[in-house]
Order: C-alpha cells, then sequence, then structure tokens
C-alpha cells in the first residue's frame, strides 16, 4: 500500500519529502497530489507525456501471459538474486541495515503490473516496494499486486519521485534505465539487478513473425551506459524452453515493444504456419550492479 513507501517519496518539483494529508501527498513547498482511487498516485510533472506508457490493452496481456507462469524460472531467479544481495549488506552500519528484514525500500523501475515485484517482497517478509512506471493501466494492477507495494506513477527518464539514498535494492525487468537517477536513490552499496533479453529471447518467434530482436551488443552497451554510476557485481543467464499455444504467442506479442509494429492481419497470418504448440526459447541475464 502507499502508506507503505510514502515517507520515501519525493515531490517530482521540488524534491522534498512528501507527506500525507487524508487523500492527498503535500510537500513543503505546497505541491499536492492526489491519490488515486485505484491505488496508486502520480507523481509526474505535469509537462510529461505518457505516451510511450504501456496500453491498457498491452498490460492485459503482460497480466495473463505472467499470471500463466511461463517466466516463472525468471521471477524465480530475480527472488533469490534479491536475497543474496540484501544478505551481503547484512551487519552494515546504516540504521535497518540488517539484510533480508530491514526496513530499506525495494525500488522496481518499469515495474509494469508488479508481478516481478511481488515475487520479490513474497521472499523478503517486511520489506516495502515501490512500483515505478508511467503507464497507469499497469499500476492499476501492480497497487493491487501485493500488499506492501505502493504504485507511483512516474517517468523514468526524469528525475524519480525518491529520496536520495531510499533505497536497499532496485529491480529494472525489460525496463528503461537512468543510470543517474539510479545512482542516487540507491544507498551507498546497495543493488541494481537488472534483467534484459539476449539475442536469443523469443528468436523463434522473432524469425516467424518478424518481431523486433535483441542486439547482440545489448549487455555491453548496458554495461557502458551504467559504468559511470555503478560497478557490475556479477551476473548469470536463465535460459529455459516455452511450449506455447496460439493465444500464448499472440500475448507474448501483445504485452512487448512488438506489439508496436506489429500488423494485426500480418500476424495472424504468420500464427497460422506456426506449429501447435511452438516451443520458443526464452533466455534473459540477470545482472547485479553496485551503488
Amino acid at each position: 500500500m502507499l502508506q507503505d513507501i510514502e515517507h520515501h517519496l519525493a515531490c517530482p518539483h521540488c524534491a522534498q519529502a512528501l507527506t500525507r494529508h487524508e487523500r492527498t501527498l503535500r510537500c513543503p513547498a505546497g505541491h499536492s497530489f492526489d491519490l488515486a482511487k485505484q491505488g496508486y498516485v502520480s507523481l509526474l510533472a505535469g509537462d510529461a507525456h505518457t505516451g510511450t506508457g504501456d496500453t491498457a490493452d498491452m498490460v492485459a496481456a503482460r497480466a495473463d501471459f505472467l499470471a500463466a507462469g511461463h517466466y516463472r524460472p525468471i521471477a524465480d531467479a530475480l527472488a533469490q538474486a534479491a536475497a543474496e544481495a540484501l544478505a551481503q549488506t547484512a551487519g552494515d552500519d546504516r540504521p535497518g541495515g540488517d539484510g533480508l528484514g530491514g526496513d530499506g525500500l525495494i525500488a522496481d523501475l518499469g515495474a509494469g503490473t508488479g508481478h516481478y515485484l511481488a515475487h520479490v517482497l513474497d521472499a523478503l517478509p517486511g520489506r516495502a516496494g515501490a512500483a515505478l512506471d508511467i503507464s497507469k493501466y499497469a499500476l492499476r494492477r501492480a497497487a493491487k499486486a501485493h500488499p506492501r507495494i505502493g504504485a507511483v506513477v512516474c517517468d523514468a527518464w526524469r528525475p524519480l519521485p525518491l529520496l536520495d539514498g531510499a533505497a536497499d535494492l532496485m529491480l529494472n525487468v525489460f525496463a528503461p534505465r537512468n543510470g543517474p537517477e539510479i545512482h542516487r536513490v540507491l544507498r551507498p552499496g546497495a543493488t541494481l539487478l537488472l534483467v534484459s533479453p539476449t539475442a536469443r529471447h523469443l528468436r523463434e518467434l522473432v524469425d516467424a513473425l518478424g518481431l523486433l530482436s535483441v542486439d547482440e551488443d545489448k549487455q555491453r552497451r548496458i554495461d557502458e551506459k551504467l559504468g559511470p554510476y555503478l560497478a557490475p557485481a556479477g551476473r548469470r543467464e536463465i535460459e529455459f524452453t516455452l511450449r506455447l499455444g496460439p493465444a500464448d504467442v499472440r500475448t507474448v506479442v501483445g504485452m512487448g515493444p512488438s506489439a508496436w509494429h506489429t500488423d494485426p492481419d500480418a500476424l495472424a497470418a504468420a500464427l497460422g504456419a506456426l506449429p501447435e504448440p511452438v516451443e520458443v526459447t526464452a533466455s534473459v541475464t540477470v545482472a547485479a550492479y553496485r551503488r
């Protein structure tokens, strides 16, 4: 719930702390933000554009696909990496820095429906999570994904509405990443866990359906962009085989960036040529970076 993370939130206009007054968050400078009845709060600046956010259809597709358990190995690997990263901070000299059960925030940048953040929180009793995304459609679901999630609409490319050093851990799963802001929001010694697709991810569908492909140099480019702000702290690849029926294939196409570039008629024709079910490679890297 939002009340679990309110003391970590910052005004998007002046970066001062926010406090709740009934159903409104206010900062000392007088900026105010009403809580939506769906359980999230929008901390977007007035001139922000939300056109790049996932649509209602994309969000529904992602919710269906993830609920079916297709990416469960990714969620499990992320939860394990989160527990390991927080265990490394056990016994530090920061108040609340007592490892798994500390009170520091877990922030998910580009959280979508909150699926991965909820899975991590299940493994970390007592921790609260901030689901950060620009799509209000996604955050309506994230606000209900776990009792310890607070959902906040924001723009990943602008100053994040979190106080300096608020997060003990940050997640970033198939989402944009803002190196300077991740550095600012993480406390010293804290970890970013970044999940990104390899060039083999969904390769069978990429070839058969003409979907967007992943650059072979993607991981190197991520390291270069984060390099000035965070230090690499280990990585592992997760690869497994999915067996997808036609409805699952439509869903996985509809939930990702290819949804913006796929012609429905061409997709329907290409789907008809696929075997049923079709075996598809899921392949991602789970990389850790230290502040």
